[in-house]
């Protein structure tokens, strides 16, 4: 069988591919999604700055039609009951002059409208639902096959497989991969007060207990545990996993009615030596896994794809060739391993009982619950990645002699 040929070629069928697949064909590149049917995704994700505009220049966020939630303030409380507890800091967009820092949409949601976005680009964007079963690399293709027999040639080929990647195994990636002793319970409940857009994050001492405003009185939840605890409470009736809802969160939702199904997924972290290989290039888990801890997974899988967009026009004369991909590789490398070693130093910070380590974490959100141009650098940070090494090295140039006469 004589190979369809395409552009850009792009497998795995999650948010990150799918985003992928829509904005390479928006951008007018002929473009392929090879990925079998994605299976129900009950959770939520916290679209954050450069995810919000990415989206929304894709036309995305005005179809999701009020299924998205603004999150206004964010607020961090110490909950983990030790000697040396930190002080409540809350996070409010409004005070670095942003009408919110993001927005939290169920999964399925969002992953309906990208495809259905992409169903008006049936001249640019070919959708093969197959598995992918092999892929070959070569100078001036990549080439895939998949479980049917169909082969699929492309120019670029973006792996957005996931942690397993098929299109990683062929680049010969080598992946650094490590485990959490905890689980991560993700479920969405109604509750009886208002929660005004507001995501409040109780750190515990077996990791964090988070809460993101879904529109109306509902919220999603991930909740770290320890295994067994974890095994626990999801085997427990929906109305005493409530009250164990409300409890953990001291009731500053009122009552809390949980809904079916409670997931759990075993905290893990991966990262990817390369990001880029020959004719192909990895975005989402197929190039970094992130416990389900500071809302960086999707959002730095979306990052990866806008910049790939970004260096693929930048060389349409030869998209997949060794300059593009060198550009990729260089515009991506420093925000997935900051980012990488910031959710793993978060998360192990909260499990050791070594008071030096509690110190110093009780002494920096003290800091940031006092110091308002430390909180401001941060939040800036968090909704704008680079932008607090961006400030400060303005900051520096400004000071250097004969900067602030020039200016």
């Amino acid at each position: 069988m004589n190979p369809s040929r395409h552009e850009i070629g792009i497998v795995g069928g999650g948010l990150a591919g799918a985003s992928a697949a829509l904005a390479f064909a928006r951008a007018g590149f002929d473009t392929v999604h090879v990925a079998a049917p994605a299976s129900a995704d009950g959770r939520s994700t916290a679209l954050i700055g450069p995810s919000v505009r990415f989206l929304e220049r894709l036309d995305v966020l005005a179809a999701l039609d009020g299924r998205a939630q603004p999150m206004f303030a964010m607020r961090i409380v110490d909950d983990t009951g030790r000697l040396l507890r930190a002080a409540t800091v809350e996070f409010r967009a409004a005070e670095i002059d942003l009408p919110y820092f993001g927005l939290n949409v169920l999964n399925r949601d969002l992953l309906d409208v990208v495809r259905a976005e992409g169903d008006r680009l049936p001249g640019r964007l070919r959708r093969i639902e197959e598995t992918v079963a092999a892929v070959e690399l070569d100078a001036d293709h990549a080439t895939l096959v998949t479980d049917a027999g169909r082969t699929v040639a492309c120019r670029l080929l973006i792996g957005s497989d996931g942690r397993r990647s098929v299109v990683r195994e062929a680049m010969g990636a080598p992946a650094r991969s490590w485990s959490y002793p905890q689980v991560a319970l993700v479920l969405n409940f109604e509750h009886q007060r208002e929660h005004e857009g507001v995501s409040t994050e109780f750190h515990t001492a077996s990791g964090p207990f988070t809460q993101v405003p879904l529109p109306g009185r509902r919220s999603s939840l991930v909740w770290v545990e320890t295994p067994e605890e974890a095994a626990r409470l999801k085997d427990l009736p929906l109305d005493r996993l409530s009250d164990e809802v409300e409890r953990r969160m001291h009731s500053i939702l009122g009552s809390v009615s949980v809904e079916a199904p409670v997931q759990s997924f075993p905290l893990s972290g991966a990262s990817v030596m390369r990001l880029a290989g020959q004719r192909c290039a990895l975005v989402g888990e197929a190039a970094h896994v992130f416990p389900p801890i500071g809302a960086q997974g999707l959002n730095l899988g979306l990052r990866d794809a806008e910049a790939l967009l970004a260096c693929a026009e930048a060389h349409r004369d030869d998209p997949g060739g060794a300059a593009m991909l060198a550009d990729f590789e260089a515009r991506r490398r420093a925000d997935v391993a900051t980012r990488t070693a910031a959710v793993d130093l978060l998360n192990r910070s909260l499990l050791t009982g070594f008071l030096p380590v509690q110190a110093l974490r009780a002494v920096g959100l003290g800091a940031l619950a006092a110091l308002p141009v430390l909180r401001h650098a941060l939040m800036r940070e968090g909704v704008e990645p680079g932008s607090a090494v961006a400030g400060m090295m303005a900051r520096a140039r400004a000071l250097l002699p004969g900067q602030r006469a020039s200016g």
